[in-house]
């Protein structure tokens, strides 16, 4: 992208020049008139670097504001992973509580039929 600007600096220097030559019989107001025509173009470089520093500091600024909100989803997302194990750890010791009681109840259940209890 510099390479471009700097391509086009350089063809408006060249398309400059020509207008420039108009004092090529006069040397003072040649000398004068190319040294106006360098303070132009360092002023453009100048400003064209201010751009880019402007540039700069924009996408580093979003860039980190970027990492700063990624880094917060990123620490909800471990809230939710913790929270959903927790939640299968408590389903499955559930599950494996009622199983137990299933199997007490089956056994109090026969008992019951052995002496008698005919049930529901």
């Amino acid at each position: 992208m510099g390479g471009a600007k700097a391509q086009q600096a350089w063809a408006a220097a060249r398309a400059l020049a020509k207008f420039f030559d108009c004092g090529g019989n006069n040397p003072e107001l040649r000398e004068e008139m190319e040294k106006q025509f360098v303070d132009l173009l360092t002023e453009e470089l100048k400003l064209q670097e201010s751009v880019s520093e402007a540039h700069t500091r924009h996408m580093n600024i979003t860039l980190a504001e970027a990492k700063r909100v990624g880094s917060q989803y990123q620490r909800e997302a471990d809230k939710c992973v913790a929270a959903t194990e927790t939640c299968e750890q408590a389903r499955e010791q559930a599950e494996a509580k009622l199983t137990k009681e299933r199997k007490i109840t089956l056994v109090w259940e026969k008992r019951a039929r052995q002496m008698g209890w005919e049930g529901e």
